[in-house]
């Protein structure tokens, strides 16, 4: 059987569907640009042209492969790697939904783990050079009394700045016991108490 994708709308479709596939990893790694990847590389190491290529040629060995070329010849990153594996991962889902004499091959790729690469440490500031930023700002002003204020409250809360920056007045507390309702990602929203000093930075404390 040739190797062409069935149905492409309905791939397409089923691909940013999948809830295995994130987002992110679609708009990172998209898959049309994968598969060109992909394919090109596969055929190279066959010796045949692109449009020969069946699709029981497209096997685990050859996508380990693949992602073994990407690190160490494009020399792209861990996440990278991942992200083209997903979107391989995902047409191979699609293929054994729908054809179940290629089930067995596809499951093999789906088996194919992510790479988990290392860690890195969490960064902090002192309480030294925090206490540095905060004095930055001129508090003789309008605005260095704003960014002081906004200073001390992502410090004070730990929100993230799109969260800060969605605040709205109606949102702040600063009477005891004081407190602001963030609203994070997936509109959920918390409470975060306010510790005094954070208060008396505020223009209306």
């Amino acid at each position: 059987m040739r190797f062409c994708i069935p149905q492409p709308d309905r791939f397409t479709t089923s691909t940013f569907n999948l809830p295995s596939v994130s987002t992110r990893a679609v708009q990172r790694c998209r898959v049309r640009d994968t598969w060109r990847l992909f394919l090109r590389f596969t055929a190279g190491r066959q010796q045949r042209p692109v449009a020969a290529l069946r699709l029981a040629d497209l096997t685990a060995a050859e996508v380990l492969a693949f992602l073994d070329h990407s690190e160490k010849e494009r020399h792209v990153s861990i996440g990278t790697r991942n992200c083209r594996l997903a979107a391989l991962r995902s047409f191979f889902c699609f293929v054994a939904d729908r054809e179940p004499l290629a089930a067995g091959q596809c499951a093999e790729v789906l088996r194919i783990p992510i790479k988990r690469g290392p860690r890195r440490g969490i960064s902090y500031l002192e309480s030294a050079e925090v206490a540095a930023i905060l004095a930055e700002p001129d508090r003789q002003t309008l605005e260095g009394q704003r960014d002081h204020a906004l200073l001390a409250l992502l410090y004070n809360t730990g929100a993230r700045i799109q969260e800060a920056l969605d605040l709205c007045p109606q949102a702040v507390r600063l009477e005891s016991p004081a407190q602001v309702r963030l609203v994070g990602k997936g509109r959920k929203e918390r409470p975060c108490p306010i510790w005094c000093a954070s208060t008396r930075h505020s223009p209306e404390g």
